[in-house]
């Protein structure tokens, strides 16, 4: 019924094997493991380094290069959320604080 190459059945079961030792890991160990006390402090950092990683790209930059010109909606909406969190401390005001900067920005100007 299906015309299998057998590289590509090795790849899926060695794929499937890694998976399942590398999710199972954890559970190999008959005592407790804890990270040290650095790597857990580091972790407490991951959430906003990738949040950063993802964002600030795309506020500076436009088609992988960074943006020429300040008549861009995403820097005045990245200044009007930031101005919103830092007198109010709220996620989701920041947010719509941002959009209501952006949309007629970019809608009613084409910036």
């Amino acid at each position: 019924m299906f015309d299998v190459d057998p590289w590509t059945l090795l790849t899926i079961v060695a794929l499937g094997v890694i998976t399942v030792v590398t999710r199972g890991f954890f559970f190999m160990s008959s005592k407790p493991w804890t990270l040290p006390g650095w790597a857990q402090r580091g972790l407490q950092y991951a959430p906003i380094a990738a949040l950063s990683a993802v964002v600030v790209p795309e506020i500076v930059m436009t088609q992988g290069a960074l943006i020429q010109t300040w008549q861009d909606a995403r820097l005045f909406a990245v200044a009007a959320g930031l101005g919103w969190f830092a007198w109010q401390r709220g996620v989701l005001g920041t947010i719509v604080a941002g959009m209501v900067v952006y949309l007629p920005l970019k809608i009613g100007l084409g910036w």
